[in-house]
């Protein structure tokens, strides 16, 4: 590209604004190679919640770039002024332009071209970098606002599954510290004893985070007794050294199975409720029950305390973002002098995305719908496994749960389903 050529240039920008926002980055890469020799780039932007970071380039570099080393990298960028120099990408030190842009109505994107680390850019080289950004920052905003209805119910699920596992771990946080903090507080251990107690709770908490990294919940069923059975466990230690008598009601029905999220979103209601109502003077006793019903899982919890919760307490805030992102509802009643009752109704089924899957659809979880809309745009199975960042051996056990419950044979046949309910066909 020549850059005294007008036609040139326009042509370049023309080709980028041209290109579906999953594909962005190619088109630019070529343009930016004109001037400015690169290994990587990668995006980050806060107008997509399905798809907030973006990356393209040499592999395994740019498929090892994560979010949260590129919003600590342009963590001090400001909009308007590109940055050059070390910045932590793909787990290593690298040569990098940063730049960031906020156009009016947007919450604003940054860009970082990792460079091959010859030579410094030039003014004019950031200049036509920032240039670019800003306009594809507003352009990529423009396309999010009217993504297709596939896509924009993927964001939406996108969305209620991060808040649902925000809310997960922040409880999960929330009963570690307060089971360290009831047992250090213990009047009936010495010291020696509460550090020990401590540390094993401690080593425990560490295990569950590091084995909760690994799950995915989308894929999963288990049984409700032991997924109460497991919620016991994890409560123990919050009454063990506690006045606070705490029963629990398991499901009659143990046996039955109940999707992996349901049982993760009842342990997260249980625990958040138990360790808010520890904290209010005069508890004395909490009883907590799971009962399955023939559509939903209900969690009821009720303490003996002063009565004086509200809906509005930051834990409860929290805990109803969690049932709402399932789909379900969570309420609180709450009678001075005689105690709390908080009721959670979650939903066996996964809530369906309006527009998204309809129909012979219905019956696809999240994950299985993120497969399937790939699968419908052509994509072969590494690919599809590269850009949601699961293994070729996932993605293979997803197709064949798809092609199970969609009642086809074939991968075609699947498509054609996909592309019948409102999926795009193109990326």
């Amino acid at each position: 590209m020549e850059l005294s050529d007008p036609r040139a240039v326009l042509a370049a920008v023309t080709s980028v604004l041209r290109a579906p926002i999953g594909g962005i980055l190619e088109p630019l890469s070529e343009v930016l190679a004109e001037f400015l020799p690169h290994r990587a780039l990668a995006m980050l932007t806060g107008d997509c919640a399905r798809h907030p970071l973006r990356t393209h380039g040499e592999q395994p570099l740019a498929g090892r770039i994560t979010s949260g080393e590129l919003a600590r990298a342009g963590a001090g960028v400001e909009v308007g002024e590109p940055w050059f120099g070390h910045a932590r990408l793909a787990g290593e030190s690298r040569l990098a332009l940063i730049v960031a842009s906020r156009p009016a109505g947007t919450s604003g994107a940054l860009l970082a071209v990792v460079t091959d680390g010859d030579g410094v850019p030039g003014p004019m080289a950031r200049d036509l970098v920032r240039l670019l950004w800003e306009l594809l920052a507003g352009h990529v905003s423009d396309r999010g606002a009217r993504l297709p209805p596939a896509d924009l119910a993927g964001s939406r699920v996108a969305a209620g599954e991060r808040a649902r596992v925000i809310a997960e771990l922040t409880d999960a946080h929330a009963a570690t510290l307060a089971s360290l903090l009831a047992t250090l507080r213990s009047r009936t251990l010495g010291d020696a004893a509460a550090r020990a107690a401590a540390t094993d709770l401690a080593v425990s908490a560490l295990i569950e985070l590091r084995a909760t990294g690994d799950l995915d919940r989308s894929l999963s069923e288990q049984s409700a007794g032991a997924a109460f059975d497991r919620l016991a466990g994890r409560l123990a230690p919050l009454t063990r050294h506690s006045e606070v008598a705490l029963e629990l009601v398991g499901p009659r029905a143990a046996e039955r199975s109940i999707p992996a999220d349901v049982a993760h979103a009842a342990q997260a209601v249980v625990r958040g409720c138990v360790v808010s109502m520890l904290e209010h003077e005069g508890v004395r006793r909490i009883r907590a029950a799971w009962e399955l019903e023939e559509a939903a899982l209900r969690v009821v919890v009720r303490d003996d305390g002063p009565g004086v919760a509200t809906a509005d307490d930051p834990p409860m805030r929290r805990l109803t973002e969690l049932a709402t992102a399932l789909g379900g509802r969570l309420t609180l009643d709450a009678v001075p002098g005689w105690g709390t009752t908080v009721t959670a109704a979650l939903p066996l089924a996964p809530a369906v995305a309006a527009g998204r899957a309809q129909g012979p659809l219905s019956a696809l979880r999240p994950r299985e719908l993120d497969v399937l809309e790939r699968l419908a745009r052509g994509l072969r199975n590494r690919r599809i496994a590269e850009e949601l960042r699961i293994s070729e051996h996932t993605v293979k056990f997803h197709v064949a749960n798809i092609l199970d419950k969609l009642g086809v044979t074939t991968r075609t046949e699947a498509a054609a389903l996909a592309h019948a309910s409102g999926f795009p066909s193109v990326a």
